[in-house]
């Protein structure tokens, strides 16, 4: 008997005892309504099961704005961030202006966010004209939504004085536009989104289309803007393709980051990317090649040793 109590007293201290101390990452993304989220937490699985001593979490965050000061302060070891809130973080423009973070890098470009802007049918609002003196979500204050939403607007002579904006974030968006509390909302996420797919199976839909004038208004506004396609059908009752704003999603760390670690998250992401495609469709999209085309600011060098590593040449301006 004194035996079994021993034993039993043996395997609880095992129990309870870690095999080993793993080291907490945190990865900032967005909100769950997004691609940001889903995406962090399928980066953040890769990192529990292929990466040796580490535990990594996808933290909700009010995205790309806000995860840059978390890189900075070292709140956030890896973050998603759009493209161009990331090249104005690096210069110290934009919303930037006066705090630049120079120590922010890239480990590689997950996806391109496409600006979606949406309404209800009926609402009278098939163009950006149409939107002044509505009521207009531009994105939750901080995130990359409302950078690309002011962009777009502004380009195209559309100021805030001229709408009635609200700063919801994507779930938040979708239940003002149909509870009638909002005419329209703007979207800067990966396609299909949980947010819109939602609305769009128990209400009537429109994407807003841009103008060929007003999309190389917007382009000519924001070096990292590209014109793209949101295909007919990603949403019920969307049937026709529409020409929507494309800009880059970048995979952020900070310069502090090992050489090493930035090599391991940078090479189990890319050869594990089944795993991450798996998660969300916009995966598909996480490529060596994207990474080394889109990436507005330099690489991290653990990445680069990586991406050498596939035989990849790379960029002078991408090397830190």
């Amino acid at each position: 008997m004194k035996f079994l109590k021993s034993l039993a007293a043996a395997t609880l201290v095992l129990a309870s005892t870690p095999a080993f101390a793993q080291e907490q990452l945190s990865i900032a993304t967005g909100g769950t309504g997004g691609v940001y989220y889903p995406m962090g937490g399928g980066l953040a699985e890769i990192i529990n099961n292929h990466i040796d001593g580490y535990a990594a979490t996808a933290e909700v965050t009010g995205a790309s704005v806000e995860n840059m000061g978390l890189i900075a302060t070292g709140d956030a070891d890896v973050a998603l961030a759009l493209a161009d809130t990331v090249q104005q973080a690096y210069t110290g423009t934009g919303k930037f202006e006066g705090q630049q973070l120079p120590m922010v890098r890239s480990i590689g470009i997950a996806y391109a966010n496409m600006v979606q802007i949406v309404a209800l049918e009926g609402s009278g609002i098939t163009s950006l004209q149409d939107m002044i003196g509505k009521r207009i979500s531009i994105g939750a204050p901080g995130s990359g939504t409302e950078v690309n939403a002011e962009q777009i607007l502004s380009a195209n002579g559309i100021s805030y004085d001229d709408i009635d904006e609200q700063r919801l974030n994507f779930n938040e968006t979708a239940d003002a536009l149909a509870n009638g509390d909002i005419d329209a909302g703007f979207w800067s996420v990966g396609a299909p989104t949980s947010s819109i797919l939602n609305l769009a199976t128990t209400n009537n839909i429109v994407i807003i289309a841009l103008s060929d004038e007003e999309l190389a208004a917007a382009d000519a506004a924001n070096p990292v803007f590209a014109t793209t396609t949101l295909a007919g059908g990603t949403y019920v009752g969307v049937d026709d393709d529409v020409k929507v704003i494309g800009v880059p999603n970048v995979l952020v760390v900070s310069s502090d980051m090992s050489d090493d670690l930035a090599y391991a998250i940078t090479s189990a992401m890319f050869e594990n990317i089944a795993e991450l495609q798996a998660v969300h469709p916009a995966a598909n999209e996480t490529t060596v090649e994207l990474a080394l085309t889109a990436s507005p600011i330099p690489l991290h060098p653990g990445a680069i040793r990586y991406f050498e590593e596939t035989g990849a040449t790379i960029p002078d301006a991408l090397r830190p």
